[in-house]
């Protein structure tokens, strides 16, 4: 790309990260910013995921078959005579302008967030300077937010190599799970700035919470192979696949991480029984999911400061069995799929918000003790940083 469409392109990313920016800066105190930017960050980088869940499911992961830009443009309508030519040439193909325009608009957010990133490090870095000439207690953690940075060019790095690889399924599925992280981490961040006291729920709750973390992000990469693998469709039937509890299926090409897409290692062609295997095992496993963050959730909801995410952990859980449900039997409709996608990111964050609200290490001062008929203080009188 010439220097003045690199340019064009940052410019677009520097004017949507803009409008977060001047909604934090205006009218608050400096003390706030900070934790303001970051859960505006998560509240794009969510947004971010589910565009970028859109983007893949309209098949428009190709719609510019290039990086940064659109056919070196920094924008469709600037590679207008490209697009047209490829469109012309493959009127079916992955290259419409429709589809460039999708993932240029992933491309833009994605942008945006890296700069509220890299405006989160220079606030935490002038806040901790700031703070240290006053003594006070410090929550900057430029560290943290200079690892998000690292982070979100990693992800930056993965969305070039899914175009450049042609969707390759080990690079849209990392691209997918480093995105997740991304997330985790921006609102682990945003609640250790809210300075909350933790919530004593019990070594059984402590390590069920973490349980149904891990169980959520084995099943959030089974998604992210499904989808990388088109094999929504491999079973259409509910809950048999295909007529049958066990129907023919082909493991290990399907769980080979490096191939092509819809292709086997030595080249040929994947087979039904290869996508079956890929979705039933998702579909399996979501049964280990359903029972352990239910339970989550169903423990949480007795936890006075914990009633409200295990409220919503529980919605989200419903949410996500049906719009899945909904993804076979109607053939995978995109409002459906689109959901789905949403509510996996929704789940991730509703149960890292637990795990961090159930401290393993803590001081008693730092922790407020919830039997079932206890009402949670109000976040006024509660750990509360001041200014």
């Amino acid at each position: 790309m010439q220097a003045f469409d690199l340019l064009l392109l940052a410019f677009k990313g520097i004017t949507i990260a803009s409008l977060p920016i001047a909604l934090v800066y205006v009218g608050r105190a400096p003390g706030d910013r900070l934790r303001r930017l970051a859960w505006v960050t998560a509240f794009l980088t969510f947004d971010l995921i589910v565009f970028g869940g859109f983007t893949r499911l309209t098949d428009s992961g190709l719609g510019c078959p290039d990086w940064p830009g659109c056919y070196a443009k920094a924008n469709p309508f600037m590679a207008a005579h490209d697009i047209h030519d490829a469109e012309t040439a493959m009127p079916f193909g992955p290259v419409t302008m429709s589809k460039a325009w999708i993932e240029m608009i992933h491309r833009y957010l994605a942008m945006a967030v890296g700069v509220l990133i890299v405006t989160m490090l220079v606030v935490s870095i002038r806040r901790r300077r700031r703070r240290r000439r006053e003594a006070t207690t410090d929550r900057s953690f430029p560290v943290m937010t200079a690892g998000l940075l690292g982070l979100v060019v990693l992800q930056g790095a993965f969305g070039a190599w899914t175009v450049t690889q042609k969707l390759q399924p080990i690079f849209v599925t990392t691209h997918l799970l480093l995105g997740l992280a991304l997330l985790a981490l921006l609102i682990r961040h945003g609640l250790e700035l809210d300075g909350r006291a933790g919530v004593d729920g019990g070594r059984g709750l402590r390590l069920l919470s973490s349980t149904g973390l891990a169980v959520l992000v084995v099943q959030i990469a089974l998604g992210g192979w499904v989808s990388a693998n088109y094999a929504v469709l491999a079973c259409t039937d509910f809950p048999k696949c295909q007529g049958v509890w066990l129907p023919p299926m082909d493991f290990e090409n399907g769980f080979h991480l490096w191939r092509d897409l819809g292709r086997t290692a030595d080249g040929g062609y994947l087979s039904v029984a290869a996508l079956t295997a890929i979705h039933w095992v998702h579909r399996s496993f979501a049964i280990v999911v359903l029972l352990t963050v239910g339970l989550l959730a169903w423990r949480a909801r007795s936890i006075g400061g914990l009633k409200g995410p295990a409220g919503v952990l529980a919605g989200l859980l419903g949410l996500q069995f049906v719009s899945g449900l909904v993804n076979v039997v109607f053939a995978w409709p995109l409002i459906a799929a689109v959901l789905h996608n949403a509510g996996a990111a929704g789940l991730l964050a509703t149960v890292i918000v637990i795990n961090y609200r159930l401290p393993r290490t803590h001081h008693p001062s730092s922790v407020v003790r919830f039997d079932a008929t206890t009402s949670p203080p109000s976040l006024s009188t509660v750990g509360r940083t001041p200014g």
